[in-house]
């Protein structure tokens, strides 16, 4: 495969609430902060030129959160894109907190969630936030009243769709009793199917899936297993395309958001998007 050449679009694109349309590689910036997920990078102009770097690839979806950085990750975002082109999706999310680099918390209390997203507004620049996501349920919080925040900010123009992660098939079924929900991100790859029950009634209500930490587990790439090598000396890929590959055709409803700070990993991660996986490499990978 020629790493730099191919563009997100060959992956095809995807619907996000059935007016957000994007290509089906996006880009999670998480891994632009600082070590940790905290403060500003070494190299804070390296940082930018990837999310530059990445819609030129073709990148049409941007995830984010107010947490990574805290903060410093939406800035980053904004500085680097805006005002952002067409087409170009950046969402982010709200109930996450980091008290120190060490700790991440959860807040989704109504009144958390609405400051979040009013601040989030500001550092992106934006009147509206196309997709905002719960960045996970509060257990001293009922989901239904967290995304009733978020539904209420809807219906006062500031979100566009509205999202979750870090859900079961539970959380998910009781938070669409509060608003539409047009998305999920969970931890899903390859190598760890945990959330494959909610990837399965993603399919079923037509939700798109999020996966992230999609090349392995953690904050390492888990080792590729003998298959995922076989397939990908096959194909003249590395692992890691072949991962990301899985993933777009394992479901139809998949956006992968691979993360890196690097724009060598970036062409990487992008040209995956060209890579086709047969029926043969599907039961190999099964």
């Amino acid at each position: 495969m020629d790493h730099g050449v191919t563009q997100a679009a060959a992956a095809g694109t995807i619907a996000i609430g059935g007016d957000l349309v994007v290509n089906r590689m996006g880009f999670g910036a998480m891994r632009l902060c600082g070590p940790g997920i905290w403060g500003e990078p070494a190299n804070r102009e390296a940082a930018l030129d990837v999310l530059r770097r990445a819609v030129e690839f073709g990148v049409q979806l941007i995830d984010t959160a107010d947490a990574y950085g805290p903060e410093v990750n939406e800035r980053q975002i904004a500085e680097a894109l805006h005002p952002y082109p067409d087409g170009l999706v950046v969402a982010t999310k709200g109930s996450g907190t980091r008290p120190s680099r060490e700790q991440w918390e959860v807040d989704g209390r109504p009144e958390h969630l609405k400051e979040a997203c009013e601040a989030s507004l500001r550092r992106l620049r934006l009147e509206r936030i196309d997709l905002y996501q719960l960045h996970g349920p509060d257990s001293n919080v009922p989901i239904e009243e967290s995304v009733g925040a978020l539904a209420e900010l809807q219906r006062e123009g500031k979100i566009r769709h509205i999202g979750v992660s870090n859900v079961d098939e539970g959380q998910l079924a009781r938070a669409q009793t509060a608003a539409t929900i047009v998305s999920v991100q969970n931890q899903y790859n390859i190598a760890d199917r945990t959330s494959e029950p909610v990837l399965r009634a993603c399919e079923r209500e037509g939700i798109v899936f999020l996966p992230y930490f999609p090349i392995g587990a953690g904050w390492r790439a888990a080792t590729p297993s003998d298959a995922v090598a076989r397939v990908a000396e096959k194909h003249g890929a590395t692992s890691h395309q072949v991962a990301l590959a899985w993933l777009l055709r394992h479901s139809p409803l998949t956006v992968p958001i691979p993360g890196t700070s690097s724009l060598s990993h970036l062409e990487e991660n992008v040209a995956a998007a060209g890579l086709a996986l047969d029926d043969g490499d599907l039961a190999a990978l099964a």
